[in-house]
């Protein structure tokens, strides 16, 4: 995605990124953004949000599409884990850059076992 333009604002496309990787991780249920591995890796190293496995496409009619992959924890029922994913990053990303998201896909790329 290149810039974001609303309401005479231009948005990087790293920035909303960075939105939906911090709205997903605060779902309870959510243990990570991306893949496994990259989690995994990635934490080692930075504070930073991932922003990997997170991808932002504007639609023909200006709303955004959104795909985001989450490691989930054991023990959380994935659909509902899905959907309150979902609804935190319309809120999140209507809230914060003011536009309008017509979809977000969850992919569930691994489960993490507590210790």
């Amino acid at each position: 995605m290149s810039d974001l333009h609303v309401e005479g604002m231009d948005v990087a496309s790293n920035v909303v990124e960075t939105i939906v990787s911090i709205a997903a991780t605060g779902v309870e249920g959510v243990a990570s953004v991306g893949t496994a591995t990259t989690s995994g890796i990635r934490s080692l190293f930075g504070a930073k949000p991932s922003t990997q496995g997170i991808a932002v496409d504007v639609e023909d009619d200006a709303k955004l599409r959104v795909s985001v992959r989450i490691v989930a924890r054991y023990g959380y029922a994935l659909p509902d884990v899905a959907a309150e994913v979902r609804s935190a990053i319309v809120d999140a990303v209507s809230t914060q850059v003011g536009a309008s998201v017509g979809s977000v896909d969850v992919f569930v790329d691994g489960i993490q076992f507590d210790k």
